[in-house]
């Protein structure tokens, strides 16, 4: 399984509605008893939000977006999938990742 961030972009503020915002929690909810939301939120500017979610490709991340009522129903009208690669302890931070190593200056 990879985590994939989400970017919900291009708000549209003041069009909220009650009902909208309990098909949206209704379906975190789902993601999250799934086992495929890490974590979610609005960002701090109230111009974007952010998910993770896991899954196996990032096709199935872009379906799982396109299912969330904020996208269906264009309040965030647009988004952006990105894969991450996930840095810890485990991996020594990506010290030895290949990607990393890419983008070392030759010394």
């Amino acid at each position: 399984m990879q985590k994939f961030l989400i970017l919900l972009k291009d708000k549209s503020k003041g069009e909220l509605t009650h009902d909208l915002l309990k098909q949206h929690v209704e379906h975190l909810q789902e993601l999250s008893n799934t086992s495929k939301l890490f974590i979610c939120g609005p960002l701090k500017d109230n111009e974007k939000a952010m998910q993770i979610l896991i899954c196996v490709t990032k096709d199935e991340a872009q379906k799982l977006v396109e299912s969330d009522p904020f996208i269906k129903k264009r309040y965030y009208a647009s988004y952006e999938v990105h894969e991450i690669i996930e840095a810890n302890e485990e991996n020594n931070w990506l010290f030895e990742d290949p990607q990393t190593k890419s983008n070392l200056l030759n010394q």
